[in-house]
């Protein structure tokens, strides 16, 4: 019987879970992911980071989160109210979770906050388009996701959903440029964008 490819979770989140690992610097201990959702980011980062913290204000959506990984700590919360003490985590990510967020200037400028020197800020974000060149950035992101889903079709989160998002494309990558100086900006197919800050060494 030829191979066949192993059962995968693939949904447009999961997809981009790579651009988060990829910002992780070696030296990394500890990591914040925001806004964890069922928990698959913080799982994934676990398996390269010792001391890995998943948080969501959802408290329902992260019981399915503990299944991930039972030696993450799971927290229920809300980033920008949560007691984490500032420059805490080596590596602080998020995945589809600031469109949730009123003011993406104050957002990016806490989590920031949150990075300790020689960390990073690694996030996976949605916009809404509204420019002539956002409309090529969907039309390539639904062929893609097409291909994918045929293959493995798409996993269901049980998250809360958000659509459309608030913020446009452009309004995120000003904000983005005006909370971290240095900023490396990418838009994504598949209604995404990417953004990676790394903290300076004091």
């Amino acid at each position: 019987m030829p191979d066949q490819d192993p059962i995968v979770r693939w949904n447009n989140n999961i997809h981009y879970h790579q651009v988060i690992l990829d910002a992780i610097p070696e030296s990394a201990r500890t990591a914040l992911d925001v806004g964890t959702g069922n928990g698959l980011l913080a799982a994934d980062l676990h398996k390269c980071i010792p001391d890995v913290t998943g948080l969501d204000a959802d408290a329902d959506v992260l019981e399915s989160a503990r299944h991930e990984d039972g030696d993450v700590n799971w927290i229920v919360g809300d980033v920008l109210t949560y007691p984490f003490e500032p420059a805490s985590f080596d590596v602080v990510a998020s995945v589809a979770t600031l469109h949730h967020l009123p003011d993406i200037t104050q957002t990016l400028t806490h989590l920031a906050d949150l990075v300790a020197p020689g960390g990073v800020l690694a996030v996976v974000g949605l916009a809404r388009s509204t420019r002539p060149s956002d409309a090529l950035y969907d039309l390539a992101g639904f062929l893609q996701q097409q291909r994918y889903k045929r293959r493995h079709g798409i996993w269901a989160h049980s998250a809360p959903i958000v659509w459309p998002p608030p913020h446009s494309y452009s309004e995120v990558r000003r904000a983005a440029v005006q909370a971290l100086p240095g900023v490396q900006w990418r838009r994504l197919t598949m209604w995404r964008y990417a953004l990676v800050w790394n903290k300076a060494v004091i």
